[in-house]
């Protein structure tokens, strides 16, 4: 398959795959918020890895994904025109929460930094006079 028809498959399947995971009904899909990062097909379609995110609670959210696999590739069927409906695997992205464990160490380093610049300034700092 060609390179640019295989990206409009993976932007097709991560598309459709989010506005399926937004509607899903399952409580521990629908109880946290689950993002589609991206999906990759594979070139016979015989399979496609789902990348996904979860912000806020998480528990249940990869055994709802698997269960729930079943019905979100039939649906995929119905609204992608593929020859074939690939298997869908589930794989868990770290990347937003990595992303935001950094902003939150660069915020605290930042206010750590401002905190000892502020008391170099208010005159507890050593004496340069001597």
């Amino acid at each position: 398959m060609g390179a640019y028809r295989q990206d409009r498959v993976n932007d097709a399947v991560a598309r459709e795959m989010t506005e399926l995971l937004r509607r899903a009904k399952d409580p521990r899909i629908s109880g946290a918020f689950v993002s589609v990062s991206g999906a990759r097909v594979s070139g016979d379609l015989s399979q496609a890895k789902i990348y996904y995110s979860v912000l806020g609670p998480d528990e249940g959210v990869e055994e709802g994904l698997k269960s729930a696999s079943g019905y979100l590739r039939s649906e995929l069927a119905r609204t992608l025109n593929l020859r074939v409906t690939p298997k869908l695997i589930f794989v868990r992205d770290h990347g937003p929460e990595r992303a935001m464990d950094i902003a939150l160490l660069l915020k605290e380093e930042k206010e750590h930094a401002s905190s000892a610049n502020s008391d170099n300034q208010s005159g507890d700092g050593p004496d340069e006079d001597q």
